[in-house]
């Protein structure tokens, strides 16, 4: 496979990872580096906390020893990623299943910190070879096969900043729950208070009012629409004509219905409202 085949078949923070290492200025070093990952020298590695340890095979007898690791987050920094984290659903969607979100580093540089790091002296490393170069081809080594193991599972570059999986998904989850239950306690609310209202109705009597009204308190009106006197118009009496006033007997009848009809209408209006009675 061509180096341009390799890279692209490698995840896009494993391939970071490894950029960072192919800066380095010796290259016949790293690429007798390369050759130890590829041929098998590095035996095992195993993480212990946040550090790496490993055994590389080298041209001795007994395997060389190497540690690397990365200046890890406090708990209070990783406390601020997680929630960063948290209020974004991709984020846990793709870590859980095993994917590093393309904006990940986002998450970090919101809480000024940086996943990745920016130069190879911020990877600290050391090796019991002789070489005092660092790093030196069994550190390499260890480097390119730590780019491997990004692919297989992108939380091995959270634990060199001092986090496992296992505590990440934990907290990502604790988070969401008790966003989501505090959204739905806040939506409930409302429902409960009307529901409780509502229980202190009793529709039966409703629109009645058994006690009388505050006399004093009423208020007849004079009524602007049109009554039955209206409706009739004057009554037709014989105009008399030795009447030496102004108004015919018509008028003076029309005058007293309209006075009778109003005080039968607020005497109505006050038997209505119990008053007086």
């Amino acid at each position: 496979m061509t180096t341009y085949t390799l890279q692209a078949s490698r995840e896009w923070w494993s391939q970071r990872w490894l950029d960072l290492l192919d800066s380095y200025r010796f290259k016949k070093r790293l690429e007798r580096a390369r050759i130890y990952s590829r041929q098998g020298n590095v035996l095992s590695i195993e993480f212990k906390g946040a550090k790496v340890l490993a055994r590389v095979q080298g041209s001795e007898e007994e395997p060389y020893k190497v540690s690397l690791s990365l200046d890890p987050f406090s708990d209070e920094q990783w406390g601020y990623v997680i929630e960063t984290m948290s209020q974004k659903a991709v984020f846990a969607a793709k870590l859980l299943a095993g994917e590093m979100p393309q904006n990940i580093e986002e998450v970090f540089t919101t809480n000024g910190l940086s996943l990745f790091p920016f130069t190879l002296s911020d990877v600290h490393s050391k090796c019991s070879c002789p070489d005092k170069a660092n790093p030196c081809k069994h550190v390499g080594a260890v480097y390119y096969q730590l780019g491997d193991r990004f692919s297989e599972d992108p939380f091995v570059l959270f634990q060199l900043r001092g986090r496992n999986q296992e505590k990440i998904i934990r907290d990502l989850r604790q988070l969401r729950n008790a966003k989501i239950e505090t959204k739905i306690t806040a939506a409930s609310e409302p429902q409960q208070q009307v529901t409780r209202t509502q229980s202190n109705i009793k529709l039966d009597s409703c629109w009645q009012y058994h006690e009388p009204l505050e006399s004093s308190l009423v208020v007849i009106a004079p009524s602007t629409s049109e009554t039955v006197l209206d409706v009739l118009g004057a009554v037709p009496l014989v105009k008399d004509e030795e009447s030496s006033t102004d108004l015919n007997s018509s008028d003076v009848v029309m005058k007293y219905l309209a006075t009778l009809y109003k005080e039968v209408g607020q005497k109505a209006m006050l038997a209505a409202m119990n008053v007086g009675s």
